[in-house]
């Protein structure tokens, strides 16, 4: 296990072309870059005129970062070899979670509309997808390589908590793993965050039960792969790096109503 350096609140993080890249929530050098070896900083950079920072994930195909905005619902692009930013683009929704699929289309997941939102890497809308009833407040979603989805969700009020399998039409749910919010191995107090591997094993951020969960391909349970002692504060946001088999999980503390600080745990998987 390793930490990145702690400082302001992480938005979100992801890793590309043997970097790491950690979002944080200010008004200048909001992404730090880090190498993959020794975690030493690389570089800052700044994404100008914008706040209200949610999600960030990576294109290998095309080198790019997105990283989501929920106060102007847009995404911006950085170009990681230009190392700045590229494209943006409106949602016309708030956008709450991203992903990149085999198409290497971005994902978004917007929670109030109840969609999933897919556009290319220029921005232009591919299709959208609205949940099935099943699907209450969905954060994050990805795309297998079968085109099924899977989508977690739950809010602290709703009486659902759940990771689903969602047919690739956005139709029907599948399959699903959790119910009832609670802290046994088959519940979720807010499953916020995803990753998936190669082999389709599904990793879930569980932000208020502090832990990350390991589900099979057929959302069985295997383990936890990170519990609160591994953790100082609250999990949000999780990325997996395929070819090195590091999990990065931010990790983030909460006083009087809003976040106050960050920090990223690395975990060898």
């Amino acid at each position: 296990m390793h930490t990145l350096p702690e400082g302001e609140p992480v938005r979100g993080v992801t890793s590309l072309a043997e970097e790491v890249y950690v979002l944080r929530q200010k008004e200048r050098d909001q992404v730090e870059v880090y190498d993959v070896v020794n975690y030493g900083l690389q570089r800052r950079l700044t994404v100008p005129n914008i706040r209200g920072f949610v999600d960030m994930t990576s294109c290998e195909h095309y080198r790019c970062v997105y990283i989501a905005n929920n106060n102007d619902n847009c995404i911006i692009g950085l170009d990681a070899d230009a190392q700045s930013a590229g494209t943006w683009w409106c949602v016309n929704d708030q956008p709450v979670g991203l992903s990149v699929n085999a198409a290497h289309n971005l994902l978004v997941t917007c929670t109030v509309v109840h969609k999933i939102k897919e556009f290319s890497s220029r921005g232009v809308l591919v299709r959208e997808l609205t949940f099935p009833d099943g699907i209450i407040s969905p954060w994050h979603a990805m795309q297998l390589t079968n085109d099924q989805l899977i989508v977690c969700h739950g809010d602290p009020g709703d009486a659902v908590h759940r990771v689903g399998k969602v047919s690739a039409d956005g139709r029907d749910v599948i399959k699903s793993h959790g119910g009832q919010g609670g802290s046994d191995i088959g519940q979720y107090d807010v499953p916020d965050h995803l990753a998936v591997d190669n082999n389709e094993f599904v990793f879930v951020v569980d932000v208020n039960k502090q832990r990350v969960t390991l589900l099979s391909p057929t959302l069985d349970y295997i383990r936890q792969v990170v519990s609160r002692d591994d953790l100082k504060w609250w999990p949000l946001r999780l990325c997996l790096d395929i070819q090195t088999r590091r999990l990065y999980v931010t990790d983030n503390e909460w006083k009087i109503d809003k976040f106050t600080a960050g920090r990223v745990v690395v975990f060898s998987i």
